[in-house]
C-alpha cells in the first residue's frame, strides 16, 4: 500500500521536502529556544555610524598592502608575525561559518554589560546596530574576511571598531576569544543537531513507506551470512527505523548536555568584573552558565559526544547501504533501484550500479575519522585553552555535512526501490528456514528443547539427503525420526506457517508487526492511501 505524509517545516532551511510533520524533538526533553529576535536585527546603520554600507568591504582594499593589522594581543611585541606563521595559525578559512553565532553572543554580551554598568546604553545601541550591519554585509557577500585578523571573532571585532570606533572596544570587557569561541561552538552544534534530526526522520518515513508497500512479503533472515529464519520484510525494515530513533535520542541527549553557557569565563580564571553570566545564558537560550571557569574554556565533551552520535548514525547507514548493495546484486536480486538513483559503467554497457549506497558505506569512514581526529586533538590538552583546539571546527563541520548527505541520499534511495517479490518468493524454500519453528512444535509437545533441537537436526539431515524441504516429508517419514510428530505438524512447516507461529513481543509474527507498523505510521504522521 502506497503512502504519503503530511508536510512539515524543517529548521535551518533544509533543502529537501519531508514526509513527516513530527517535531524533531517531540515528546523529548525541551531545550530553551534562542530568543534572539532583538539580537538578530538587520537594520542598516544610520549615517552617523557608517559613512557607507560598503565600509567593511573597502576596509582591506584601502590599506597599504604592506601594512598588517595590529593584533589585539600585540602590546608587548616589537615585531609582527611572519607571513608563514600568519598563514599557518589562521582559522578564518573555516571558523567564519560561526559568524551568526558569534554576533548573537556579542549582542547578548553587550546587553549584559549595559545592564551591569561597564557600558552605557548609547554604546550598547551603537554596538548592536553595528553588529546587525556586519551580519547583513556577511550575508550579502559584501564583507571582506581578512587572514591577518586570524579568526571570525577578530574579523568581526575589527570591522566593528572600523565602523563605530571606541565603543566597539568595550565589547571585549570580561570576555576573550577562549570563552567566546566555546559559546559560538556550542550554539553552532545546537543548530546542527536541529538540522540533522529532520533528515533522520525523513529516512524513517522513507523506510516505513517502503514497508507499507510490501505488506506480507517474507524474506530470509540471516545469521553468519547463512539463512536462518523467515522474517517479514516490514519487520526487517522497522529494525532500521528503531536504530534511527535511538540516533535521534542520542542527539537530543547531547544537545541537553551542551546547553550550558561558557561566556564570561574569559581565558581561565573567570572575570574580575561584576558581570551577570546568568543573563547571558538566558539570552542565548542556554539552560544555565557553566559552573567552573577552567572546565568552561577547555571542555570539548559536547563535540566528542556529538561526533560519536554522528558516527553511530554513520555505522547504521553503512550497514543499510551494505545490505542494499548486496540485495541489488544478481546473486540476491531482492531489490531493483530505479535509474534515478543508479549509475552505469563507462566500459560495461550492461552495468547498473547502486553507487549512492556504496558511497554511504564509504563515507561512514569519514565520519568515524572525524571523531577519531577530535579525540586525538583533545587527548593531550592540559586544563584550559590551547591553540590547537581551533582545529576542532573542521572535523565537526565535515561530520555534520557528511551525515546530512548520507541521510538525504539514503531516504532518496529508499523511495526509489522496487522489491522483487517473485524472486524472493522463489528463493524462500532454500535453507530450511522453518527448522526452528519445528523445534518449537516439539517443545509444545513436552519435549525439552535440546532434544527437540537434535530431532529437527536429524530431520534436516534427512531432507538434505533427499534434496527436499521439511514440509515435503510425509508423516510416516517424520514418525520414523520421532513418534512425537503428528498431523498438526504441517501447521508449523513452510515459511508462511513459521511466521504465523511467532508470538513473542518484538517478534516477526504477523500480528505484532502489524501493530508496530500502526505505531510508526502514527508516530511519523504518515497518511495511508
Amino acid at each position: 500500500m502506497e503512502s504519503t505524509a503530511a508536510p512539515r517545516t524543517i529548521p535551518l532551511s533544509a533543502k529537501s521536502s519531508t514526509h513527516s510533520s513530527r517535531s524533531p524533538i517531540e515528546s523529548r526533553p525541551k531545550l530553551n529556544k534562542l530568543p534572539l529576535s532583538a539580537l538578530s536585527r538587520k537594520t542598516r546603520l544610520p549615517a552617523r555610524l557608517c559613512a557607507s554600507p560598503n565600509a567593511i568591504a573597502m576596509s582591506a582594499a584601502a590599506q597599504d598592502p604592506d601594512s598588517k593589522e595590529s593584533k589585539l594581543w600585540g602590546g608587548r611585541f616589537e615585531e609582527s608575525v611572519s607571513e608563514t606563521v600568519e598563514r599557518f595559525t589562521e582559522s578564518i578559512s573555516f571558523d567564519k561559518e560561526l559568524y551568526r553565532h558569534d554576533i548573537m553572543g556579542s549582542k547578548a554580551h553587550a546587553s549584559m554589560l549595559a545592564k551591569q554598568g561597564p557600558m552605557d546604553s548609547t554604546d550598547r545601541d551603537k554596538i548592536l546596530e553595528g553588529l546587525s550591519e556586519i551580519e547583513r554585509l556577511i550575508e550579502s557577500g559584501e564583507f571582506k574576511w581578512r587572514v591577518d585578523r586570524e579568526d571570525v571573532h577578530m574579523n568581526i571585532k575589527a570591522a566593528l571598531t572600523d565602523m563605530i570606533g571606541e565603543p566597539a572596544k568595550k565589547l571585549h570587557t570580561a570576555r576573550i576569544q577562549n570563552d567566546q569561541v566555546q559559546t559560538d561552538f556550542r550554539l553552532w552544534c545546537c543548530d546542527a543537531i536541529d538540522r540533522i534530526v529532520p533528515f533522520i526522520i525523513r529516512l524513517q518515513v522513507a523506510l516505513v513507506t517502503l514497508a507499507l508497500k510490501n505488506k506480507g512479503v517474507i524474506v530470509p533472515g540471516y545469521t553468519h551470512m547463512q539463512r536462518a529464519q523467515p522474517v517479514l520484510l516490514q519487520h526487517h525494515l522497522l529494525a532500521y527505523v528503531e536504530q534511527l530513533e535511538r540516533d535521534i535520542g542520542r542527539l537530543v541527549d547531547c544537545k541537553a548536555r551542551l546547553s550550558f553557557c561558557p561566556l564570561g569565563e574569559c581565558s581561565l580564571a573567570g572575570a574580575g568584573l561584576p558581570i551577570c553570566r546568568l543573563m547571558i545564558a538566558e539570552e542565548l537560550g542556554f539552560s544555565a552558565p557553566m559552573r567552573n571557569s577552567i572546565d568552561a574554556v577547555l571542555d570539548r565533551d559536547f563535540a566528542v559526544e556529538f561526533l560519536s552520535a554522528n558516527s553511530i548514525i554513520a555505522v547504521h547507514l553503512s550497514r543499510l547501504g551494505e545490505e542494499w548493495v548486496l540485495w541489488a546484486s544478481e546473486e540476491f536480486g531482492f531489490i531493483t533501484p530505479s535509474d534515478s538513483v543508479s549509475t552505469g559503467s563507462s566500459i560495461m554497457p550492461q552495468k547498473k550500479n547502486p553507487d549512492p549506497m556504496e558511497l554511504v558505506r564509504g563515507k561512514s569512514a569519514r565520519v568515524i575519522g572525524d571523531l577519531v581526529t577530535l579525540l586525538n586533538l583533545w587527548k593531550g590538552c592540559l586544563p584550559s585553552y590551547n591553540r590547537g583546539l581551533q582545529e576542532d571546527k573542521d572535523p565537526v563541520s565535515d561530520s555534520i555535512n557528511t551525515i546530512v548527505g548520507m541521510l538525504e541520499v539514503s531516504a532518496e534511495f529508499a523511495h526509489n526501490i522496487s522489491v522483487n517479490k517473485e524472486r524472493i518468493y522463489k528463493t524462500l524454500p532454500a535453507g530450511h528456514l522453518d527448522a526452528t519453528t519445528l523445534a518449537d512444535y516439539l517443545v509444545k509437545k513436552g519435549i525439552p528443547f535440546r532434544t527437540s533441537h537434535d530431532i529437527v537436526g536429524r530431520s534436516v539431515a534427512f531432507c538434505v539427503s533427499r534434496n527436499c524441504q521439511l514440509q515435503d516429508l510425509s508423516l510416516d517419514e517424520l514418525h520414523n525420526i520421532s513418534p512425537m510428530f503428528d498431523k498438526d505438524v504441517y501447521e508449523y512447516l513452510g515459511v508462511e506457517n513459521a511466521v504465523k507461529n511467532f508470538c513473542s513481543y518484538g517478534s516477526t509474527g504477523s500480528a505484532f508487526v502489524a501493530s508496530q507498523m500502526d505505531y510508526w505510521v502514527g508516530k511519523l504522521n504518515i497518511k495511508r492511501i
